[in-house]
Formats: structure tokens, C-alpha cells, sequence
């Protein structure tokens, strides 16, 4: 069942909502960006991400690879403390509706015990097989 959380950037300049089912499974994913970051998310779609302070000291970081030569993911994160608490892809036939990926170690009222319950589904964004894990997840 959907949950209303809250959540900020290390410093508070940035502050969101996110209607998530942490119980519905998360990701973390080995792509360069992502395993660089650290980076623990579920997916909101539509009206249930809100960002609700600090657009005006977001940041975009947006990267292309050989597969895909045009940007397609913001990374954003804080112009002040550099902390990604979240990205925004928009609709396509690869990732389907416009959404909102929420790192979850930057929900401020999420419970310990909600986090350590969440199910992970790793997936290769380093080879772009989102279909299954790489063959060793224990670093991610």
C-alpha cells in the first residue's frame, strides 16, 4: 500500500513528497552513474513525486552512452551539498510512463525498519540488461 514519505538533500535546500509502496520492491543498479552514487531508488510516476522546495538549486547532470546517443535521464541533485535525491525520465517505450526515481536513503521518515523490509531487484545497467542482475551484487 501506498505510503506518503518525505524527503530532503543532505543540507534541506531540497525537499520532496513521494506516494511509494516500499513493500512493491526498489533497485539499486550498476550502471556508472548509479553505482557511483550509491544509488538505492524506487519509481513514482505522475502526481505522486512533488517536488515541493528547491528547484532553483537543482542541478542537471545528463550523460550519454554509445547506446544511447541523445540524453535521455536528469540526474538532478543539490547545488549545495551535491546529494542526488532523485532523477526524472520522461515517457518512452523503454521506461514507459514519465517518472520520478526516489533514492530511498534520502526519505527523512521512512523507518529503519521499512527500509531493511523493502525487496532490491538489482539489475546490469552496465551491460543495459535491466532484465536480470549482474553476476555480483554484494557491492551494490
Amino acid at each position: 500500500m501506498k505510503k506518503t514519505y518525505h524527503g530532503s538533500c543532505t543540507c534541506g535546500a531540497v525537499r520532496f513528497e513521494a506516494d511509494l509502496d516500499l513493500s512493491a520492491g526498489s533497485f539499486r543498479c550498476n550502471c556508472g552513474f548509479c553505482k557511483k552514487a550509491r544509488f538505492w531508488f524506487q519509481f513514482a510516476s505522475g502526481n505522486d513525486f512533488r517536488l515541493t522546495q528547491g528547484r532553483e538549486v537543482l542541478k542537471d547532470f545528463q550523460r550519454t552512452t554509445p547506446k544511447m546517443p541523445q540524453p535521455f535521464l536528469h540526474f538532478w541533485f543539490c547545488g549545495n551539498c551535491g546529494v542526488r535525491a532523485f532523477s526524472e525520465g520522461p515517457e518512452s517505450k523503454q521506461m514507459g510512463p514519465a517518472f520520478h526515481a526516489v533514492n530511498l536513503a534520502c526519505l527523512d521518515d521512512a523507518t529503519d525498519e521499512e527500509l531493511a523490509a523493502a525487496p532490491i531487484k538489482y539489475v546490469d545497467g552496465q551491460h543495459d540488461d535491466r532484465k536480470k542482475p549482474p553476476a555480483i551484487t554484494s557491492y551494490l
